[in-house]
């Protein structure tokens, strides 16, 4: 015997079959029992015939007829247990019988019609097995006068038949169908983990890709950073290099090393990022794994966590452009103390990159440097008056991402940032970071 067809494409099998089979070996099968069902009723019908009164040919045909009802037991179980129990008087269909409980048991039928139509079953076959055998026990008894059984051996017996007809096939039936179902939950799971999976899969994609976008947004502010303050300065000092070659040589020799010093830092700081992202690179899978987020997640971390300029550093940055002639006045409010390195970053660059604008498009600008260390922040503003004419313009270029990449450094780490014009012809630069215990050195 094997499972009910009822739910085969449930389970996952095609219905490659005809009307109900799920699979063409199950259609074999049922077409198989209910021809030897339909060849048992048939036989047994020449004595239901004899027994009833009827002509044979009669007998042998209601036979194979009901006999072949267990060829629709996949569709429609009940049906095959009702016929079952109906002709259950006759003493017909025991291969109907045990196929029909087991089917039913087997099927997605609910457990109250199964136990009701199993007790109908059980108690039909007890009732024709109890009267049958009183029949036998009464003709050994006429045969036999010395055969004299008790009272209780005709229901016993009639019993233990019962049961050992009924209680196997509907055991054996509720096995194979709780079976079935628990492969069909553990399928199920299976194909909401792998959607799971594959969700995961999709997000973690997205993560890398965010990661990775954001580190290369965060090396590009890095090297505009450098490049643009290092080479302005480098401009500003040939330009006045070339001012003073011929009227005072030492000048234009101090000039000259000042520029070869600003080469070898920017060129130094360069290296240093160079060096990062070639030790930080991970080739990128055609198929992003769970673990890239990691991957990603700790390349953006230890590349953010790297060492950089600190507000230590101001002083020096500030005395560079001294030395490119103009005129720096650094102010700092309150006590000085030790940020988190993140923020001593963006405090720096923020300046740097506000000093650097002021050589591309203020030559000659007086500027005021202020930094304030308050309590639960750090504030820093960098403003330059107007243009001075007598000094010649170096004409550097302009890529136009100063203001936007302080703008999201300072955005980044929930501050505030402010730039415009003042009303003396300058421009003001204003940041405020937040300081908090989190963010402490």
């Amino acid at each position: 015997m094997t499972t009910t067809g009822a739910h085969q494409d449930a389970a996952g099998t095609p219905a490659r079959g005809m009307w109900w089979w799920g699979r063409r070996r199950g259609a074999v099968l049922d077409i198989v029992l209910a021809v030897v069902s339909a060849l048992e009723c048939g036989l047994e019908g020449v004595r239901f015939a004899g027994e009833a009164s009827l002509p044979v040919p009669v007998g042998v045909l209601f036979g194979l007829v009901v006999g072949s009802v267990l060829l629709v037991r996949r569709r429609w179980p009940i049906t095959v247990v009702l016929v079952s129990i109906a002709i259950t008087p006759a003493e017909m269909g025991f291969l109907m019988g045990i196929v029909g409980l087991y089917s039913l048991a087997a099927s997605e039928v609910p457990r109250r019609i199964t136990a009701a139509l199993a007790g109908m079953s059980t108690v039909a076959v007890f009732i024709v097995t109890v009267v049958r055998l009183r029949q036998d026990v009464a003709q050994a008894d006429v045969d036999q006068q010395d055969f004299d059984p008790s009272g209780w051996y005709v229901p016993v017996v009639s019993l233990f038949m019962t049961l050992g007809l009924n209680a196997p096939p509907v055991l054996f039936g509720l096995y194979i169908g709780a079976r079935r179902r628990l492969m069909e939950s553990l399928r199920e799971r299976a194909d909401s983990l792998e959607q799971e999976l594959s969700l995961l899969a999709d997000r973690a994609e997205q993560r890398a890709q965010w990661a990775r976008q954001e580190e290369r947004t965060r090396i590009a502010r890095e090297m505009h950073d450098v490049v643009a303050h290092r080479v302005s300065l480098m401009v500003v000092h040939a330009a006045a290099l070339q001012a003073v070659a011929l009227k005072d040589p030492q000048k234009a020799v101090r000039n000259a090393a000042l520029v070869g010093d600003m080469g070898r830092q920017a060129l130094t700081e360069l290296r240093e990022m160079l060096g990062v992202l070639r030790e930080d690179a991970v080739p990128a899978p055609s198929v992003v794994p769970l673990a890239a987020v990691g991957l990603a997640a700790a390349a953006a971390a230890e590349a953010a966590s790297e060492d950089g300029p600190c507000l230590d550093a101001l002083e020096s940055l500030v005395e560079q452009s001294r030395q490119a002639g103009v005129v720096v006045e650094l102010v700092v409010l309150g006590e000085a103390r030790a940020y988190g390195a993140e923020v001593e970053r963006t405090a720096y660059r923020v300046v740097q990159e506000a000093l650097t604008n002021v050589h591309k498009h203020a030559a000659g600008a007086k500027v005021v440097v202020r930094l304030a260390h308050r309590e639960a922040e750090v504030a820093m503003q960098v403003e330059n008056g107007p243009s001075d004419a007598a000094v010649a313009d170096a004409h550097l270029p302009s890529g136009g991402n100063g203001l936007v990449g302080m703008r999201e450094r300072v955005t980044r780490l929930g501050g505030v940032f402010v730039s415009g014009p003042t009303d003396a012809g300058g421009f003001r630069v204003s940041a405020v970071l937040p300081v908090g215990e989190e963010r402490a050195a």
